[in-house]
Parts: C-alpha cells; sequence; structure tokens
C-alpha cells in the first residue's frame, strides 16, 4: 500500500486546458461537469477518469516545458506515488471513491502547447514506459476533494 496525495482537481466544458475546483463529483460515467470533445478517444466507463502525477509535470517543466496542472487535461491530479507505480489494474482509493487504472492516457495534438515544440509525446507511455497520463474507471462513486489521501493496491 503507498499512500499518495490529491494536489488538483480539473474539469472542462470541453477541451483543454481543464480548469481547477475543489470538490469532483465522480460517477462511472465521469466527473460531474467534466465533458470531452473527442468521444471516440476520450470518455466512457473503462476511460471515466483522467489522472496525472505532480512528479511528471515538475520533471517536465524543469525541462523547460510550459505544462501546468489541468493543461493536458487531467482530472485528478496526484503527488506522492513513485512514477512506475501506476499501471493497468492498480486500484486507487480515496476516502469516498475507488478507482481502477485501465489503460495509459496517449497523448495527443490537442495538448501540444504543454510542451516545448509542440513535443506532446514526452508523456507517451510508449516512447517513456509509466511517464504517462492514467485512464480509470470508477468502481466506488463520490466525491473526491484536494488534500485527499490516496492508497494505491496491486
Amino acid at each position: 500500500m503507498t499512500i499518495g496525495t490529491v494536489v488538483g482537481l480539473h474539469t472542462s466544458k470541453g477541451g483543454v486546458p481543464k480548469l481547477a475546483t475543489g470538490l469532483l463529483e465522480v460517477t462511472t460515467n465521469g466527473c460531474t461537469g467534466d465533458r470531452q470533445n473527442d468521444l471516440k478517444h476520450h470518455g466512457g466507463i473503462n476511460k471515466a477518469v483522467c489522472i496525472f502525477q505532480e512528479e511528471i509535470i515538475d520533471e517536465l517543466v524543469n525541462n523547460g516545458h510550459p505544462i501546468s496542472p489541468g493543461s493536458t487535461g487531467e482530472n485528478i491530479l496526484i503527488t506522492g506515488i513513485p512514477v512506475g507505480d501506476i499501471r493497468p489494474g492498480v486500484r486507487l482509493i480515496f476516502p469516498n471513491v475507488e478507482l481502477v487504472i485501465t489503460q495509459d492516457a496517449p497523448p495527443c495534438k490537442t495538448i501540444k502547447q504543454s510542451f516545448t515544440g509542440g513535443q506532446f509525446n514526452a508523456i507517451s507511455h510508449k516512447k517513456r514506459p509509466y511517464f504517462t497520463r492514467w485512464y480509470a474507471k470508477v468502481s466506488k462513486e463520490g466525491s473526491v476533494r484536494v488534500g485527499d489521501s490516496i492508497e494505491l493496491f496491486n
């Protein structure tokens, strides 16, 4: 069991960047108040929530990328879980919500403004395993708040 913390919550009426919110209502169909423009590649029960790690953003910023929380479309930004520990099948347990990681969230050109030279593949799981965003399905609906703890179970 690894313990992490929620450091950001983000929603959008479509597209990126997603804007910060203090409370996220999570349902099996996604996050209340959040909408995706491309339903072929985003959303649905197996891609209901997008998760990203603050440690990855920090490394990208240190390498000169103009990325910021919410700019790549994540709903939940977390910290404290080592990069590489999140993978398909892992359960993330929040105080009121439970998520199961289903797959990596492949980057696309709509997030290119977050990367120097438009290099959005900097967060490609194929190019750099685990240095990516993750999609999750919801196994327990509820609310998530900034500051909530997260337990990780394999």
